[in-house]
Parts: C-alpha cells; sequence; structure tokens
C-alpha cells in the first residue's frame, strides 16, 4: 500500500480507505461481527491505515466495532468519522449546526473509545446553518484537540468554495478532504466537484466506486443484490459500462471489480476510494487494485463507454469559437500551469 497526503496537510493516509458502512447487521444487508473483523485485517495487512465511518452507520454498531478493532494500536490508523444525520424524531439531533456537531462528536468519540478523530467530515449539507457557524464550531472542534483535520462530503460545490474562503479569511482551518460518491456509472462530479477540490488542492475520497455493486458484473449473471430492477445504476448505459468493465476484466486476467476500482484510482488528483464489502473475499479481491494498473489504453476506452455530457457552461467554454474569442486564437500558443 503506498500513501498520500490529505490535500494540503502533512497527513499521510493509505491510498485505499477502509468503509465501515457495512459492520453491522442493522440495517439487514450489512456483515456480523466475525465477517467485519475479517475485513478489518485483510485490510491492515495490505498496509491500509485510513478507516471510514460515521456516527449514523448501522446505528452506531460501526463506530463501537472499529473502536474495538483499532483499540491495540489506536495511533497507528487515520481515524475519520461523520457528523450531520442520527436521529430522525429530535429536531436538534441532527443537521450541520454546533448543538448537533458537539453532541455527535461527544457520541462517536464514546463509541469509537478515544480522544479524538483523526478527520471529521460534515456528512451532508442541511442547508440550514450558515457557513460561518459551521466553520467557527469545527475550529474549535480542532483548538480542543478532540478534531485534527476537516473533512466536508456530500455538499455542493459552490458551498465548499465559500466555506475554505472563509476559513481562510478568517485563519481557520479548511476542509482538507471531499468525500463524494464516484464511479464509472456516477461521473456527474467531474463537472464542477472535481475540479474544485483539485484546484483547492483537497483529497478526494469517492465512495462507491463499485457502483453500488453494477460495476462486478454481478447483475449481467441476474444474481441477486441491493440494487433492485430498474434502478438508475441498472439502465441500458450503466449496463454497457458494466459489460465494458467485465470485457476488460477478461482480457487482462483482473476481476470487474478491480479494473472498476482502479480506473478511480487512476484518475487525476488525491484521489483515495473508499472500499466498501460484506463480505472477506469481497474484500481480499478489491485490495488487490493496489498491484494493477490499467493500461492507456483501457483507460480510454472505459472513459469513451461512461463519457457524460459535461454541461453548461462547461460545454460552452469548450467550443471552437468561443475558444477563439477568449484566447485570440492564441491558445496553442500560451502555456497554461492552471491546467497542468
Amino acid at each position: 500500500m503506498r500513501y498520500k497526503l490529505f490535500g494540503k496537510t502533512g497527513l499521510r493516509v493509505s491510498e485505499l480507505s477502509l468503509g465501515t458502512m457495512t459492520f453491522g447487521t442493522e440495517w439487514g444487508w450489512g456483515a456480523d461481527y466475525d465477517e467485519s473483523k475479517k475485513m478489518f485485517d485483510l485490510y491492515c495487512q495490505a498496509g491500509g491505515n485510513f478507516i471510514d465511518t460515521a456516527n449514523r452507520y448501522t446505528e452506531g454498531t460501526s463506530e463501537k466495532w472499529v473502536g474495538e478493532f483499532i483499540a491495540s494500536d489506536r495511533d497507528h490508523f487515520v481515524l475519520a468519522s461523520k457528523y450531520t444525520l442520527f436521529d430522525r424524531k429530535d429536531a436538534n439531533h441532527a443537521g450541520n449546526h454546533r448543538k448537533n456537531m458537539v453532541r455527535s462528536l461527544e457520541g462517536s468519540l464514546q463509541r469509537l473509545r478515544t480522544s479524538h478523530l483523526d478527520i471529521l467530515w460534515l456528512h451532508a449539507w442541511d442547508f440550514t446553518t450558515g457557513e460561518e457557524e459551521i466553520m467557527r464550531a469545527l475550529e474549535d472542534m480542532v483548538r480542543s484537540g478532540k478534531v485534527l483535520y476537516l473533512g466536508i462530503s456530500d455538499t455542493p460545490a459552490w458551498l465548499v468554495s465559500r466555506c475554505n474562503t472563509i476559513a481562510e479569511l478568517r485563519g481557520w482551518n479548511a476542509f482538507a478532504g471531499l468525500q463524494v460518491e464516484y464511479s464509472l456509472v456516477q461521473r456527474t462530479v467531474e463537472r464542477d466537484l472535481l475540479p474544485m477540490a483539485r484546484h483547492l488542492g483537497m483529497a478526494i475520497t469517492p465512495w462507491a466506486p463499485l457502483g453500488s455493486g453494477a460495476l462486478t458484473g454481478k447483475y449481467l449473471q441476474n444474481e441477486a443484490g441491493r440494487i433492485k430492477e430498474g434502478h438508475a445504476k441498472l439502465n441500458e448505459k450503466n449496463t454497457a459500462i458494466a459489460q465494458k468493465v467485465v470485457d476488460i476484466a477478461k482480457s487482462h486476467g483482473y476481476s470487474p471489480a478491480q479494473v472498476a476500482l482502479r480506473w478511480v484510482m487512476q484518475q487525476a488528483g488525491i484521489m483515495v476510494p473508499i472500499l466498501g464489502a460484506r463480505k472477506a473475499e469481497q474484500m481480499a479481491d478489491n485490495l488487490q487494485a493496489i498491484r494493477m494498473e490499467l493500461s492507456p489504453d483501457a483507460m480510454r476506452e472505459l472513459q469513451t463507454v461512461s463519457e457524460i455530457e459535461p454541461g453548461f457552461p462547461h460545454d460552452f467554454l469548450r467550443s471552437e469559437n468561443v475558444r477563439n474569442i477568449i484566447y485570440g486564437e492564441q491558445q496553442g500558443n500560451i502555456d497554461n500551469h492552471w491546467r497542468k
């Protein structure tokens, strides 16, 4: 396992993160204790140190088990959890505001049996809490020593940019990481979120890099899974993408999951995909992605079959006529360091 820096920080995280949303059976499709421990051990044996959990995962079981698994060597691990989601009944037991942040963090620390989180993620934007309140409260969490670094998940690009601009202006800690859904069947984040993260020097931790299982090829064989018939991830285009993944896997001696995962790993920027599995054999197979590399031809085939429309203003700004106007027909003579 190789290591990457977490955004603009000096924190070293392994090139794959262990996702633990499947640790626990409360939601009806997760792994039991023994299977979760096997997956954790396989990840550690491969050199992984970056653990991703959340206060909401399997009603707290995920955090409890993770806390137990890392207890003997807590400082070795980069431990990340999230706040925003939790109680469906109490209005203040969810959201991005300071009250829920403090309450959620204290609960996570107790379940994880630790004095601090290495990374605290804002889990999802609530559209009711101001950016200043969030960034000031997160700064307080860092200054208290209960949190070391900050990340943000499932939030529009313009809000992430605004939050980091406020933090920079105030001299506060900014978000160093961005967590988004990203895979061959979900590339819309390439329009704004990924370019923003790269420009701001943020680490990107994609979740569902296997398209919730759609890219493993099992649905092509009519196998059962979490995705039900009629789901968007099983539409005609995505089925063609899955078939291309299977074809490339067969021709190169890889598994479809390894191909789909490696495609994400080879994208530009600080890319650290989150591995989520329900069985130890799935985890073992996924981890082999660190020992392979897709050829330029394979990458081009995958890029082509999964290509998306860039949308406005991207397609407009990329048109030849507009580029000629913008650059005065000198585009080829301008060395643009921002594009490197």
